[in-house]
């Protein structure tokens, strides 16, 4: 119990260093309750190495010999003043040493999104208060659940057709062509299932429910991870962004291997995937943030367009902007709404908190999964075929778990790699409000003569999710810029990687994400990054900033330039930990292609070693999409799962 308080001591002055407060009505961050959000948040980790490197860490940073590590003389952490703390900090983040900026970059993560997460013993922070934002909404009275999961609460055996592992845009989509179909089908989610009355509890509650535990960034610290983790997965807390797979796009595909990614029955796919996720132009009137962002690009006469969504009757005002933690309203057409309420109707059997640990190989094909429960109940299926649609961190993860060997399982990991520039603003925009994209440009989509460049987008700024893409050079420096939110833009700066990562098991199965950054896929960003600025300062921002951990910034025409902002964030670099990045489109890892020496899967999305597993997630695409991808996976599910039908009719 000692040593817990001791810990926990720590960490509250670690976290009270990177939020103090101000002495008056903002609180510090242990007086707000942030040290339980971080352990909350860190006992998800389902990797239990990283778990003890932290319950380390805590044991050691209030040493003396960790105080002579990082430059504060023989002294503990604790003798330090707040300055000397702040300065251990930003020693740290500055480093030349890769491993202590990854390190910052964590403890920055889970101190100052937490702060901004936590609600406060009265539910709604004196943060938020401040900031302008009001406290959660609560579900809309009379909401409904639309379906009726099941949960084992015993070991379980179940017979059927095809198992489907996953539930998001991948699994959701396949699990309704399959049982539709006539099939006997079995979907197994490992998150909870959440609908309309269990939304609109707050930035906290949505954080810890819907989304994926872990891993939480890569393993070098470069990028955050961000994935869903209910029934529907990503489409129940994603942006609507309802973008088919370019033409061009899809030749790239086609010209790795499966070839009916150029051809109609592609197409005939993405047909059926706008049209039942009611793909429309009618509820994308332009938000407030949006307007600056085009406001900027038609100054430039640059491209500018409205972004096409999956809503309907959706108010595009200040319930879209909180739709990141959940549709209360229910106007977001996820696969909850879509595929998976087909799938039931056709008869399909759900199952939630259950947690698929291996495919069962006999004889060179796969005759079931073996799953636990989180209370520790054992769930055997026994199937014709598997679907494996788990996501690009999990399916390959599966995969290699299930005993499959093919080395490009895991291989090609694309994640669109983010960062936003910041513009402030002399105007009352409140990003927290409005639709969640409704505008987005392609100008720069194509930087290098072959379909690599990147996108412009905004989104929507709740603090928790927000900070992720700032720096943070001290903590009075950042609470003026968060006290600033209400007048604040990002602009999105999207790319598309050229270059790749990849996805590996430690030696209890759980994933581990490698990637970094290459040199010419950085060389985009930091275009991104340039042409952001200049959208920002056409639309008339009095003060500009990017995520670089340098601290690189100007206010037009009154301090600094756009050419040394430019200047300055070539200096910075976009190593880890120098500029803040995160993956909200991750793909790629088990991609379909011609060859199992450079594919996962082949043009069926058949894994090469097993030929009744079947992949159907976002892990199937051959490179990086370009756009935002949960049509591209719908489509692909919907694809691989018909012709999974006919080979089993």
């Amino acid at each position: 119990m000692a040593s817990d308080a001791a810990r926990r001591a720590v960490l509250g002055m670690v976290c009270d260093s990177f939020a103090p407060g101000d002495g008056g009505d903002l609180p510090a961050a242990s007086e707000l309750g942030v040290i339980d959000t971080v352990t909350e948040l860190l006992g998800r980790n389902p990797r239990e190495t990283e778990r003890r490197q932290f319950e380390l860490l805590m044991r050691v940073w209030d040493s003396r010999l960790f105080g002579l590590l990082n430059g504060a003389g023989w002294r503990k952490f604790s003798r330090l003043s707040a300055e000397e703390r702040e300065r251990w900090l930003l020693g740290m983040a500055n480093s030349r040493m890769e491993k202590k900026r990854a390190l910052f970059q964590a403890l920055k993560g889970a101190a100052v999104t937490s702060y901004y997460l936590t609600p406060g013993p009265t539910g709604n922070s004196p943060v938020w208060q401040r900031i302008g934002i009001p406290p959660a909404f609560g579900p809309v009275e009379g909401a409904k659940r639309g379906l009726s999961p099941q949960r084992p609460d015993a070991d379980t055996t179940v017979v059927c057709d095809v198992v489907v592992i996953g539930s998001g845009a991948g699994g959701g989509t396949a699990a309704a062509v399959l049982a539709q179909a006539g099939l006997d089908v079995v979907v197994l989610e490992r998150g909870e299932y959440y609908d309309d009355p269990d939304f609109g509890l707050g930035e906290k509650d949505g954080f810890l429910k819907l989304y994926a535990p872990g891993p939480a960034a890569t393993a070098e610290g470069q990028l955050g991870l961000v994935a869903g983790a209910a029934l529907g997965g990503g489409t129940v807390v994603n942006w609507t962004t309802s973008f088919p797979t370019p033409d061009d796009i899809r030749e790239e595909w086609a010209g790795l291997g499966a070839r009916q990614f150029a051809e109609q029955e592609y197409t005939d796919a993405l047909d059926a995937v706008m049209s039942r996720l009611g793909v429309n132009l009618d509820h994308s009137p332009v938000s407030h943030r949006d307007e600056i962002l085009e406001r900027g690009l038609r100054k430039l006469d640059w491209h500018v367009e409205p972004l096409p969504r999956n809503v309907t009757h959706c108010d595009a005002g200040i319930e879209c902007g909180r739709c990141g933690f959940g549709c209360r309203i229910g106007a977001k057409q996820s696969v909850v709404k879509t595929w998976l309420a087909d799938a039931a109707e056709a008869g399909a059997r759900l199952f939630v908190g259950t947690d698929v640990r291996r495919i069962v190989v006999s004889n060179g094909s796969a005759t079931g999964v073996e799953a636990v429960t989180a209370e520790g109940h054992s769930v055997w299926v026994r199937a014709r075929a598997v679907v494996v649609a788990a996501g690009a961190i999990q399916t390959p993860a599966l995969l290699r778990r299930s005993g499959l060997a093919n080395r490009a399982i895991g291989d090609f990991l694309r994640l669109h790699p983010a960062t936003a520039v910041f513009g402030v603003f002399d105007e009352d925009i409140r990003p927290w409000e409005g639709g969640l994209q409704t505008r987005y440009s392609k100008q720069d989509r194509d930087l290098d003569g072959n379909g690599y460049g990147v996108l412009y987008e905004t989104g929507p700024m709740t603090p928790g999710m927000s900070v992720g893409f700032q720096a943070w050079t001290g903590a009075a420096a950042h609470r003026d810029r968060m006290l600033k939110l209400a007048n604040t833009v990002a602009v999105g700066v999207i790319t598309r990687d050229r270059d790749h990562g990849s996805v590996e098991t430690d030696r209890k199965g759980e994933a581990v994400v490698r990637y970094r950054v290459s040199a010419r896929d950085a060389v985009h960003m930091h275009t991104g990054i340039v042409n952001a600025a200049r959208i920002l300062e056409a639309a008339g921002a009095e003060r500009i900033f990017s995520g670089h951990q340098a601290g690189v910034g100007y206010e037009p025409g009154v301090s600094g330039s756009h050419a040394e902002f430019a200047a300055q964030a070539a200096a910075a670099g976009y190593a880890p930990g120098r500029c803040s990045m995160g993956a909200l489109h991750i793909m790629g890892s088990a991609r379909m292609g011609g060859s199992p020496r450079d594919s996962a899967t082949n043009p069926d999305g058949v894994t090469w070693d097993v030929p009744n597993i079947v992949v159907a997630d976002g892990s199937c695409f051959p490179t990086a999409s370009g756009v935002n991808p949960m049509v591209s996976i719908e489509a692909i599910a919907h694809m691989n799962a018909t012709r999974l039908v006919a080979r089993l009719s």
